[in-house]
């Protein structure tokens, strides 16, 4: 019988005592009485033994399982570290490329910058050398008039005068 069980036989037992008169004293019957107390101190041991191995085994589950929690922790602040440490050098690396990007930008448009600017200066030269090109034609042909209006080439050489 579980040792609350012979507690509540006992107390019962006291409680349907016969009460003495004017007083708050039961008679009961002592062997009846020590008979029951012998019972459950001969249960009880067994009992705290039971108890105290359910203690030390519930401590063991507490302490294996605080052990695999620490275990969980400790891997997750380790991923957690892998995770931090590569979004760092990722972003890292983004920032660095994104400079990289920038400057190559800068670079190519200061090189077209200067490539329209040496095209521009080039065909500007170009077209003076044209017009110069041009004007030094249109004399050319002034002249050739002016000689064929005066009297053309039918003269002799030396009679011929001189187109500049």
């Amino acid at each position: 019988m579980d040792p609350l069980d012979r507690i509540d036989e006992i107390s019962a037992f006291v409680e349907s005592a016969r009460s003495m008169p004017m007083s708050s004293n039961a008679i009961v019957n002592r062997n009846e009485l020590l008979a029951m107390l012998d019972e459950l101190r001969a249960d009880l041991p067994t009992e705290i033994r039971r108890a105290q191995a359910l203690l030390d085994e519930r401590d063991k589950v507490i302490a294996a399982g605080q052990r695999e929690a620490d275990r969980i922790i400790g891997e997750g602040e380790v991923e957690h570290s892998r995770l931090v440490s590569v979004a760092e050098v990722t972003v890292s690396a983004e920032h660095e490329a994104a400079r990289i990007v920038g400057e190559a930008r800068a670079e190519a448009q200061r090189l077209r910058d200067e490539v329209e600017e040496y095209v521009d200066t080039t065909l500007a030269n170009f077209e003076q050398m044209l017009n110069r090109t041009l004007a030094t034609v249109e004399r050319g042909r002034d002249k050739m008039r002016a000689l064929s209006e005066i009297g053309g080439f039918d003269a002799a050489p030396e009679e011929r005068p001189l187109p500049f």
